[in-house]
């Protein structure tokens, strides 16, 4: 699907002209793929790999344009159950048109941060802000459902919690790896910027990306390490639930089979020490399981069980 964009006063606008210099490819079909690769001139293999959610990102200089391949997480769905997945994205950067693939119908010029724009240059460089950003509000996501987590495995044992934490811990090495291939990206940008013909105040913008990129692969990497070190003492505590319960049930069996034994003994088809047929048979019985529970609590308490 194509959606065509223009700058108009300094803001990114969706334009009905197909012509227009910004064009949003949404999983594009085989028509349009050919399009890019015949009409365009974009490597096959480029285009590929911009739908490639293996990919790393990197950047090529091809005859008529650039070529960048960036990672953004994609939209997280219930379906998921909590695990955060990384997509590609790639964008081509022509003289007077800017063109990005995307693998899925994503929301892309919808937040403030795309006013004030003048040049295609800052749309370019905006986009990978942008991506970095949608990183940052997935990490502060992910530590929140781990501390929840966390409360809920203390209070139950159910397996489902640990799943999810390992479903959150997978998702964060991939979330480090896609940041650290977006700060090579922003590296090499930021080493090409007057092949690229950058102004000062993109070359600023591209500071402040690449700063902003390092925070987020810092505070994914203590995230990760958080969790990691964390994940060997949960999985302690739900064991130690356990040994506890079990405690209990074996107390709770011992103390019921004690009183059952005797009321058994005197239950037999033998003949007993005292009068069967007497008024306190019943209750001298009752009298002796009750003492054998009184004696298996002290017993219990002594040897501290």
């Amino acid at each position: 699907m194509l959606k065509s964009y223009a700058i108009v006063d300094n803001r990114i606008v969706e334009s009905p002209n197909g012509h227009a210099p910004i064009q949003v490819y949404s999983a594009p079909d085989d028509a349009e793929r050919r399009h890019l690769v015949e009409d365009l001139k974009i490597d096959e293999h480029t285009l590929a790999s911009a739908l490639d959610p293996d990919e790393l990102a990197r950047m090529e200089f091809e005859p008529d344009h650039v070529a960048m391949i960036y990672k953004r997480p994609r939209n997280y769905s219930g379906k998921d159950q909590l695990l955060f997945r990384i997509s590609s994205a790639g964008m081509f950067l022509f003289k007077d048109q800017l063109l990005v693939v995307l693998p899925e119908d994503a929301p892309l010029f919808d937040t403030r941060q795309f006013h004030r724009i003048s040049s295609l240059n800052q749309v370019m460089l905006r986009v990978i802000h942008r991506a970095i950003l949608h990183f940052l509000e997935h990490l502060r996501a992910i530590n929140s459902i781990s501390d929840e987590l966390e409360r809920k495995i203390n209070l139950a044992m159910e397996n489902r919690f640990l799943i999810n934490l390992f479903s959150l811990e997978k998702s964060l090495v991939y979330y480090l790896n896609a940041i650290h291939t977006n700060g090579v990206l922003i590296e090499k940008l930021r080493n090409s910027a007057a092949r690229m013909g950058l102004n000062g105040e993109e070359l600023e913008a591209l500071d402040d990306t690449y700063i902003e990129n390092s925070q987020c692969y810092k505070l994914a990497d203590i995230y990760s390490s958080i969790l990691a070190s964390l994940m060997d003492a949960r999985v302690s505590i739900v064991s130690n639930n356990l040994n506890v319960l079990l405690k209990l049930l074996n107390i709770l069996t011992l103390g019921i089979m004690v009183p059952t034994l005797i009321v058994s003994a005197f239950s037999m088809n033998v003949k007993l020490p005292i009068p069967e047929e007497g008024p306190f048979a019943f209750w001298f019985i009752m009298s002796l399981a009750t003492i054998s529970v009184v004696g298996f609590y002290f017993v219990w308490k002594r040897m501290r069980w």
